[in-house]
């Protein structure tokens, strides 16, 4: 189980994350990258996925956990429960999708940084 304060600490966690909003919900961004962000509903995590491939296949294996809506059909992003996921998975999904969306050189200044 997760809650939107537990996402935050994960993203602020890495270089150049920002908390902002978007659509009206906070979200978290890396420069002008949008990460995720809390679903309108409060219920879910709008997710950044790296393509459409994982997307699916995340939705395919634990549909418990991850889901859309017609509103997101065709785009890189998946909804999260949060009061289901698990937390090293969520943590891993979030440190993808910064070194997917970060400007190289934040994530070797990070990897550097950190050994990895």
């Amino acid at each position: 189980m997760a809650s939107w304060s537990d996402v935050v600490a994960l993203g602020l966690a890495f270089p150049g994350v920002e908390l902002g909003t978007s659509y009206g919900t906070p979200a978290l961004r890396v420069r002008k990258a949008l990460l995720c962000r809390l679903r309108t509903e409060a219920d879910a995590l709008v997710l950044r996925v790296v393509d459409m491939g994982e997307r699916e296949a995340l939705m395919h294996d634990r549909p418990d956990v991850f889901f859309s809506t017609p509103h997101y059909d065709g785009y890189p992003y998946v909804l999260v429960r949060l009061d289901v996921v698990d937390s090293r998975e969520l943590a891993e999904l979030v440190e993808e999708i910064w070194r997917s969306r970060a400007p190289k050189r934040l994530v070797a200044e990070y990897e550097e940084s950190t050994g990895g």
